[in-house]
């Protein structure tokens, strides 16, 4: 049995926010950071560094983790340059976990760069990158290939050799188009691994087979001697067709027949979060679960042909790999149909000490009561969404950072 484990590192918070025409308000990227933390998931790549409106929400998270005592790290994304690591630890000082990222394959080099970067000025941007931000005092840093399942097997080995070299903790490998099948990108992260490297796997769902090609990659890293981290998103929101699905890879390494019992999480993931944290994305995202999501969607765990409910009703596992508690499912969601009162931006004092005694939240007085009305009238104007139970409770439990991460203005 292989030794060496697989992580999970979720990059909703960065690759699924740059999806066109999606967003998450800077309250809905830290609830996801929330629910992701309280699913046991290594890391969140939680953002941008150097984007001038993710600073305060940047810092504020930070912030937050040490009042909690996150156990999940929190990373940013920045491009090899030494102009973006400097300016990353200047507007968010206290990061202390950073993926650097270039492009490297051939066609990136020619039809991106436009000769303005040469393989070797790849290379010294990248190594460049490292050092500075070990210096700068990164206690861990990840080097990513982007496009790496284009570049020349030979060229990505010398690229991962001189991350290491330059003191990196692993190396991102890209499948920024979804070119890899499951059988080649195997292959490629076996022979990567002769590195001695942990590697990522960041794989785009183009052709469809994003996990697949996540945990074939993860197997070819492990197998080689490696530990492999997959970069997931929730529901699988990512640029173009999306990225590999969380709760999807977690269940494929956990329950496939080649995964089950070999290959190891290195995380304790509580799945039972999977339908709550799906939920709240598809709220926050304004995009519906696809009736056919694995573990969440509608039918996930539908039956109507006579065959399968007789199966089914017999013994779930005749017809359902996993059990729907599993997975968090199984209550019964109440809806209210009567009288309703709800809070957003124009709300007044009753109405929302009614909706915060339905949440069980207490005030110590009426001006503690304002205090937080008003920044959960901020938080409607801020999501443009009616807040809900978990937004109001963490607002009124962190009201500081809750301001700060709603603070966003030019610079």
């Amino acid at each position: 049995m292989p030794k060496n484990k697989i992580h999970i590192i979720d990059v909703t918070n960065r690759d699924g926010v740059q999806t066109s025409r999606i967003g998450l308000a800077k309250l809905e990227k830290t609830m996801v950071n929330i629910y992701l933390n309280q699913m046991g998931v290594f890391q969140s790549e939680f953002g941008f560094p150097v984007t001038n409106h993710e600073t305060n929400y940047l810092n504020a998270n930070l912030e937050l983790a040490e009042l909690v005592g996150m156990k999940m790290r929190l990373s940013g994304w920045v491009r090899a340059i030494e102009k973006d690591v400097k300016d990353a630890f200047r507007l968010v000082p206290k990061i202390k976990y950073l993926n650097v990222s270039i492009s490297t394959s051939k066609q990136m080099i020619d039809g991106k760069f436009k000769g303005k970067m040469t393989w070797k000025d790849v290379l010294g941007n990248m190594t460049n990158s490292v050092k500075l931000a070990l210096e700068l005092g990164a206690k861990d840093v990840g080097v990513n290939a982007e496009d790496a399942s284009r570049t020349e097997l030979d060229r990505l080995i010398e690229f991962a050799q001189q991350a290491k070299d330059a003191g990196a903790a692993r190396i991102r490998y890209c499948d920024t188009l979804g070119y890899d099948d499951p059988f080649t990108i195997y292959e490629r992260t076996g022979k990567m691994a002769e590195v001695g490297m942990p590697i990522e796997l960041h794989t785009h769902n183009d052709l469809g087979m994003a996990v697949a090609t996540s945990v074939a990659g993860a197997k070819g890293a492990v197998d080689g001697g490696v530990d492999a981290y997959i970069n997931t998103t929730v529901n699988g929101i990512g640029e173009r067709a999306g990225n590999a699905d969380l709760v999807s890879t977690v269940l494929a390494l956990r329950k496939a027949s080649g995964f089950q019992g070999r290959y190891h999480l290195g995380d304790d993931i509580d799945l039972t979060m999977a339908w709550r944290l799906a939920r709240y994305a598809s709220i926050a995202m304004r995009i519906p679960i696809p009736v056919n999501q694995p573990a969440v969607g509608d039918n996930a765990f539908a039956h109507e042909s006579g065959i399968h409910a007789d199966g089914a009703l017999k013994d779930h596992r005749n017809y359902e790999l996993y059990d729907h508690e599993e997975v968090g499912r199984g209550h019964i969601e109440h809806i209210e149909t009567g009288r309703l009162i709800t809070t957003g931006e124009y709300s007044g004092i009753k109405g929302f000490i009614n909706n915060a005694g339905k949440y069980a939240l207490r005030f110590r007085d009426d001006d503690h009561a304002r205090e937080i009305m008003e920044l959960v009238r901020y938080a409607n104007v801020h999501t443009q969404k009616p807040v809900t139970e978990d937004e109001m409770k963490f607002i009124a439990q962190y009201p500081k950072q809750a301001r700060q991460i709603m603070t966003v203005m030019p610079p």
